[in-house]
């Protein structure tokens, strides 16, 4: 992660799960600014989702979908993401739009020129 460092204190992820999330069926994303001009990252894996190599891959599989899409991101936030039972069997392409998907509803993903509104003169 090239311009992220990773989230381990543990009082900030307290902080974050007390601020609303996004969630679907693979992931939940909590979101909230910091005061940094980087992004901090934090991965949660229950023990519910099985034992250690299995929590250990899910959690390499997160990290490496944010790697992957770091530049896409806005900076300055700390996102924690929770892998929910169906992350550990998911296939990755669908672990990338998942992760992606929640991070465009928290508003966490930059606008691509394609996004943008037209401006007022080009609407006539």
């Amino acid at each position: 992660m090239k311009f992220s460092t990773s989230l381990k204190l543990n009082h900030i992820f307290r902080r974050l799960y007390h601020t609303s999330g996004v969630a679907d069926g693979l992931l939940v994303l909590y979101a909230r600014k910091n005061r940094t001009d980087g992004n901090r990252v934090g991965i949660t894996v229950s023990k519910k989702l099985g034992k250690a190599h299995i929590r250990n891959r899910t959690r390499r599989r997160i990290r490496e979908v944010y790697r992957l899409n770091e530049a896409a991101f806005k900076p300055g936030w700390d996102i924690v993401v929770v892998a929910r039972s169906k992350a550990v069997d998911a296939p990755f392409d669908k672990l990338t739009a998942s992760y992606l998907n929640l991070a465009k509803k928290a508003g966490l993903l930059r606008q691509t020129r394609s996004e943008t509104p037209p401006a007022q003169n080009e609407r006539l």
